[in-house]
């Protein structure tokens, strides 16, 4: 049986026949070291024909059609025209050997041609590969490698599907980078206090923020030095006057060592730095909430930015979240508790990263695992809508919260809270840009089918009055008369003739049992 072999290069498909070689002669460690010499392969391998592709986008269609194992048009058109023809009701002397077995057997079902994926046929391919550009005539030197890299390029970028506005990455390692930041800014701040509490111990009773602390710690520099001349000064960095002043009179009375200038230079260096780290800690903030605005927006405007960065950068990706189911996201970030909860029979956890939400905090404390539920639930929606709608609004992520807001009153004051289907329509409705003027239909439509319900009565009650008047007349009257008039019985009177009829029925069968006593005896 001859084989063919497809390969699929950078610029086009290629048909090479594989002669000369039985079944028993298929030894992939001879043929492994005979690829190498083009005289020995050549002799086997015999070029068939050739298509190259019509355009770079085309290549990258192509590309991707062969790694999802698809077969396109343009390579049935050129398998159909290449590959002799095999008469119906007889089999194919012939098998084509493919790289990707997916690709092979969708060919086997469309067009009925055998395929086969195995080790000699991709140490063909591997050979084919190696010597391609000798078999292309036409083909000039670098040409390959040109098109090689340009698909290269197009099919990962395809792959990776890069979108500069949507790159939930970028959030991923902006909340790593605040997580860090806010333990080394409290670090550092701790070891300034401590540094320039050798120096100026009442210090520290006075400001408590470690930003302000490390600001002061740069003005003042030595304590000896304060004096009323830089109260004013003081004053803008502390933001009281009062403040100022106490800090000028426990300088006068300190009881802190005195510190060389090179040690206070050291001190002030190293309280720049702390201003310095809190300042880009700000900036970050301000970047990650601009990110999550344009990423997520709806799940920020229910459960805030840092804890919907949170939530992504655990899941790994917005995608990730979002096909999340809600029990999964209510216990996200709390797996070890989980695990040693299952592992001890205890009680598995009730929340992890979503307890950081102002909503749990809120929630009695009997009503905080049912909170933390509907939370996820809600959570997962917004996830859902950001990752998968094109426009981005935060008119659901809002309708959301007002939900969750209703649900805690429902809890505190027994509130009814509003459906969540009402809630949506309401949400698409403005996500669409309808009028908020315009008459809103209600769920089940009683509001508007209150005069279609209410003249439908009426039209029911003229006809079982016209019925019981057609009836009377039918009685009083000739028979051909009520005949003429074909109308409908009421459910009155079929109900009335049903007992006459049941006990007519009674009498009868009394009467046959009387018959057949009398017989017997």
């Amino acid at each position: 049986m001859a084989l063919y072999v497809l390969y699929e290069s950078a610029s086009g498909y290629g048909l090479f026949l594989a002669h000369g070689i039985d079944e028993i002669g298929q030894n992939t460690e001879a043929v492994r070291t005979s690829v190498t010499d083009l005289n020995r392969f050549g002799k086997v391998v015999k070029f068939v024909a050739f298509t190259p592709y019509g355009s770079a986008l085309d290549a990258l269609n192509q590309c991707n059609a062969v790694s999802e194992g698809q077969m396109t048009d343009e390579l049935r058109n050129f398998l159909e025209n290449s590959l002799p023809k095999v008469k119906e009701g007889k089999k194919s002397k012939f098998s084509l050997g493919l790289a990707e077995p997916k690709l092979g057997s969708h060919i086997f079902e469309v067009t009925k041609i055998p395929c086969q994926s195995n080790e000699f046929v991709l140490e063909i391919l591997r050979g084919v590969r190696l010597h391609f550009d000798r078999f292309i005539e036409n083909l000039k030197p670098g040409d390959l490698e040109k098109a090689q890299l340009g698909l290269g390029h197009s099919y990962s970028r395809a792959k990776v599907k890069f979108n500069v506005n949507r790159v939930d990455n970028m959030v991923i390692q902006a909340i790593f980078i605040l997580d860090t930041l806010d333990k080394d800014i409290n670090s550092f701040s701790m070891r300034v206090r401590e540094w320039y509490s050798w120096h100026f111990p009442e210090l520290v009773k006075i400001v408590n923020d470690n930003y302000l602390y490390a600001k002061v710690a740069k003005y003042v520099d030595d304590k000896s030095q304060l004096s009323e001349d830089m109260l004013s000064g003081l004053t803008d960095i502390v933001g009281d006057e009062d403040k100022a002043k106490e800090i000028i009179e426990a300088a006068k009375a300190s009881m802190g060592q005195d510190l060389s200038p090179i040690d206070l230079m050291n001190v002030k260096q190293f309280a720049q730095r702390v201003m310095d780290l809190a300042e880009y800690r700000k900036k970050l903030y301000d970047y990650l909430v601009a990110k999550m605005n344009d990423i997520a927006p709806n799940l920020a405007a229910l459960i805030g930015e840092v804890v919907g960065a949170r939530l992504i950068s655990h899941a790994g990706s917005l995608t990730n979240l979002a096909k999340c189911p809600s029990s999964t996201l209510q216990i996200l970030g709390a797996e070890k508790a989980l695990f040693r909860a299952l592992k001890t029979r205890g009680n598995t956890p009730k929340y992890g990263l979503i307890f950081h939400s102002s909503f749990i905090g809120r929630a009695s404390a009997r009503n905080k695992g049912r909170m933390a539920r509907y939370l996820a639930n809600k959570c997962s929606i917004a996830s859902r809508i950001d990752c998968f709608m094109d426009k981005s609004t935060t008119v659901f992520g809002d309708k959301l919260r007002e939900q969750v807001e209703e649900r805690l009153d429902f809890y505190d004051k027994g509130v009814a809270p509003r459906k969540n289907i009402d809630m949506m329509k309401s949400a698409i409705e403005t996500a669409d840009g309808k009028d908020n003027g315009e008459p809103k239909a209600t769920v089940n439509g009683d509001a508007n089918e209150e005069p279609k319900t209410e003249n439908k009565k009426k039209k029911k009650e003229k006809r079982k009055l016209d019925e019981e008047k057609v009836e009377v007349n039918g009685l009083s009257g000739e028979d051909g008369t009520a005949k003429k008039k074909k109308t409908k019985k009421s459910k009155d009177v079929v109900m009335a003739d049903v007992p006459s009829a049941l006990s007519e029925g009674k009498s009868k069968s009394k009467k046959k049992k009387k018959s057949r006593t009398e017989d017997s005896d």
